[in-house]
């Protein structure tokens, strides 16, 4: 993909104004307080993962609704606890997979949670999914998950995501061998913006690793790039001509600029300007709100996979410094 948006001078001001609703913070602390009326109710069972340095445990918990959600708790074993923790969130459509598959962060001496996105995880990805979506569809939506109830923000899928993920933030604090005020949040693409999402909503997040974030500057995704996901919003709206406004009102609640604006703990991010799923204004216009202390890697050459191996050697360096 070659420079599509952009160029990196005019990016490094790009900070559009927010556009929001009214009730956006009310919402959310709607949202937060139905959840909790749910109990916890986490429950960490041993897994024989076959690591002789990582002990695992499969992990189960109420989410929105009171839904059970899973995870993989991870702990570089015989460490003394109790430890620094990242809860890590997926990209869209992938599961939790297997605990192999998340090594690195127990083999830098954190716990790590590895969070399942719900109803995510059957279809197009080599990372399965244990977390059904109960709730369901409240109107009839283009294929995947972006247009999941979207013509309402209390039947929003992704009301049910945060939610679910500010949760995890809960579990990972409440288990003996995490260290609660040392608890950094991580995920790329979708899981980017859902970090982005849980830095502003939990007070109980010590730093955020946002990489190429998803789920953010909607209205200038949609009408630049002509890639998946944010194409299944357009597929929507090309056979729904009359449901725009209740489309864009109901993503005003779940925008990355907008928690990025309500962000303050230190934040490390990542864009890569070749990327045509999240494009890097997209990404620059939540960074630039950013209300916190703040980085940003840039990778000028690579598209969605973003600074991949590379990028993952700074965020262990920058957790050294948070210990």
């Amino acid at each position: 993909m070659a420079l599509f948006d952009l160029p990196l001078d005019q990016l490094r001001g790009y900070r559009p104004t927010l556009d929001e609703p009214a009730d956006f913070d009310a919402f959310w602390e709607r949202s937060l307080g139905e959840a909790a009326a749910h109990p916890l109710d986490a429950e960490f069972t041993p897994y024989d993962a076959a690591l002789s340095t990582v002990d695992a445990y499969d992990v189960s918990f109420a989410g929105w609704g009171g839904h059970r959600i899973r995870a993989w708790l991870l702990v570089p074993a015989g460490a003394e606890g109790p430890l620094p923790a990242v809860v890590h969130y997926l990209g869209y459509s992938g599961g939790r997979g297997l605990p192999l598959d998340h090594v690195v962060w127990p083999a830098a001496g954190w716990a790590a949670l590895i969070v399942d996105t719900r109803g995510q995880g059957a279809v197009n990805h080599h990372s399965a999914g244990d977390t059904p979506d109960p709730h369901g569809a409240a109107n009839p939506q283009a294929p995947g998950f972006m247009t999941n109830g979207i013509l309402d923000p209390e039947t929003y899928y992704y009301r049910r995501v945060f939610t679910d993920a500010v949760r995890a933030v809960e579990v990972a604090r409440s288990h003996p061998s995490v260290d609660p005020a040392r608890i950094v949040v991580q995920g790329a693409s979708q899981g980017g913006g859902i970090t982005q999402a849980v830095a502003a909503l939990s007070p109980h997040v010590k730093a955020a690793f946002i990489d190429v974030p998803f789920l953010t500057h909607f209205r200038r995704a949609v009408e630049i790039t002509d890639e998946d996901p944010y194409q299944e919003i357009v597929r929507f709206l090309a056979t729904r001509h009359d449901a725009e406004e209740r489309v864009f009102r109901t993503l005003g609640y779940f925008d990355g600029v907008s928690f990025a604006a309500r962000g303050t703990v230190p934040a490390l991010y990542s864009v890569a300007l070749m990327d045509a799923i999240c494009p890097p204004s997209t990404v620059f216009a939540a960074y630039n709100h950013w209300a916190g202390p703040k980085e940003i890697e840039i990778y000028p050459w690579n598209g969605h996979e973003g600074g991949t191996g590379v990028h993952r050697a700074v965020q262990l360096r920058k957790l050294r410094e948070l210990v």
